[in-house]
């Protein structure tokens, strides 16, 4: 009786495993099957999508695709939601609504919410979860429930090459400058300068760049070590393997 429980116990995890081994392939087949790229866009037909960007399966939710203008390069994470206008199968006029630049990444969770005009520029990158909306509920009659009153929307406009930390929130009318840092879970609305660190709720400027002084107030950190010509990959991992820098050598 031990000797055929054992067997049994061999057999049920060699099943196991093999059920394992082709659950993980499936889904990696499903990933590389659902994803959307200009040249595989699926269902989903957009007013544009850029070379070698790729909307990674599954996706969120994506409506009013007509009017949304995707980017060269752009990385489009898991779960990420993209909508033009307040629901599908509207007609949003001639011109597009939500447009990303090139190079913009949309880390995962993350959504983009236009009912009017959102732009992001070019190398902006949001971590996951980033919540960016145009679109804000009213409270005006104290006697209707606030998901029944008619919504205010405001433009966003979000500069190039900003980095967007984990669940922050871009809330209706705000505008990004050039190279803005949002700290994580930071709640942005209104003007923000060029070469501004913004962090809180409501966000407020904590550092900015003076072209005289620098960054204001300084930066805690040293700058980081620029890799000289050269160096390859490989030989970047080698140095980390022995705990050097380029500069070590």
């Amino acid at each position: 009786m031990p000797k055929n429980r054992n067997t049994f116990s061999f057999l049920a995890r060699r099943g196991r495993r093999a059920a394992s081994w082709l659950v993980h392939r499936g889904w990696e087949w499903a990933r590389e099957a659902g994803a959307v790229t200009a040249e595989h866009p699926g269902r989903l037909r957009f007013g544009a999508i850029g070379e070698g960007t790729r909307l990674a399966f599954p996706q969120g939710t994506v409506f009013g695709e007509p009017w949304i203008e995707l980017g060269s390069h752009c990385i489009i994470a898991e779960q990420v939601t993209l909508t033009a206008g307040m629901m599908p199968d509207l007609d949003l006029g001639p011109d597009p609504i939500l447009t990303l630049g090139d190079g913009v990444v949309l880390g995962r969770g993350s959504h983009v919410i236009a009912d009017t005009t959102v732009t992001i520029g070019p190398d902006t990158y949001c971590g996951p979860y980033v919540y960016v909306t145009s679109t804000n509920h009213s409270y005006d009659d104290p006697h209707e429930p606030v998901g029944k009153q008619w919504p205010r929307m405001e433009p966003v406009a979000i500069g190039p090459g900003c980095w967007i930390g984990t669940g922050a929130v871009i809330l209706p009318g705000a505008r990004l400058g050039r190279n803005v840092v949002v700290a994580a879970g930071a709640v942005v609305r209104g003007e923000v300068p060029d070469h501004a660190v913004v962090a809180g709720a409501p966000a407020r400027v904590v550092r900015s760049w003076d072209p005289e002084k620098g960054w204001q107030p300084p930066l805690r950190t040293p700058a980081p070590v620029p890799i000289p010509e050269g160096v390859t990959p490989e030989q970047l991992v080698a140095l980390a393997e022995r705990g050097e820098t380029p500069d070590d050598r």
